[in-house]
């Protein structure tokens, strides 16, 4: 939509024709119905969501095709999250795939996008019975030597869409009492892009400055701390995608 030019586009619709096929999601429907339940639990999981809200959202008839093909996977996907978060009694707190406030930030973009209240409410109540009494995250020990995902700032992001922008600054101040001057606001150094471990810290460059723009986003208009998000949120962008 964005580039109807591309000289790849004939390319990527078939691509994408041949993936998301009707065939192939009931295929894929059909392993759910046999796997033990915590197959790409919930970072797959959230993925796959913010799939279905993308091609929802896509005022395209592709778009319409590809959203009902998915239909089916989408519906187990949903109802994998019911059943699941109110058995897990801890959140993950890790900088890689498992991540519980990553999984949960993007099938709550995607509830709300598709009207789905019931789904809306258990993630916010989730995210507020994990996260609500959190204080002092230790973000000087990021990254991880492997992190593609920012522990402190991926569950900062996800409050800030379950909070009021009030609620949420005073919360902010308790979480990542230093977040306007803390070191870990530098773009992470990637030593060796030939290893496939340490180079996800370049995903992590591009993770972070999506988080630093969501936690910026929910903060009260004219909040102090914002120009260091966005200044930083700019450096890591500009880190990741020199990479890229």
């Amino acid at each position: 939509t964005l580039f109807p030019e591309m000289p790849e586009r004939d390319e990527i619709v078939a691509g994408l024709r041949a993936s998301l096929s009707a065939d192939n999601i009931l295929g894929e429907v059909a392993y759910f119905d046999h796997e033990s339940g915590s197959w790409e639990r919930m970072y797959g999981w959230a993925w796959l969501l913010q799939l279905a809200a993308e091609l929802a959202e896509w005022d395209d008839p592709l778009g319409a095709e590809l959203a009902n093909n998915l239909a089916p996977l989408t519906a187990v996907i949903r109802d994998k999250y019911i059943d699941f978060l109110p058995r897990q009694y801890y959140p993950v707190r890790t900088g890689v795939h498992p991540n519980t406030a990553f999984g949960i930030a993007f099938a709550l973009d995607y509830a709300r996008s598709a009207g789905d209240e019931e789904l809306a409410t258990m993630l916010t109540e989730s995210a507020l019975r994990y996260y609500r009494d959190d204080a002092a995250c230790p973000i000087s020990w990021e990254p991880s030597g492997e992190d593609f995902l920012s522990p402190c700032l991926e569950e900062a992001a996800l409050m800030a869409r379950v909070l009021e922008p009030s609620e949420f600054a005073d919360w902010l101040g308790r979480f990542l009492p230093d977040l306007d001057h803390a070191e870990t606001l530098y773009p992470a150094t990637v030593s060796d892009r030939s290893d496939g471990k340490i180079v996800h810290l370049d995903g992590l460059n591009l993770s972070r400055a999506w988080m630093l723009e969501g936690i910026a986003s929910g903060l009260p208009a004219a909040d102090p701390r914002t120009p260091a998000l966005a200044a930083a949120a700019t450096a890591h962008r500009a880190a990741g995608l020199a990479s890229v």
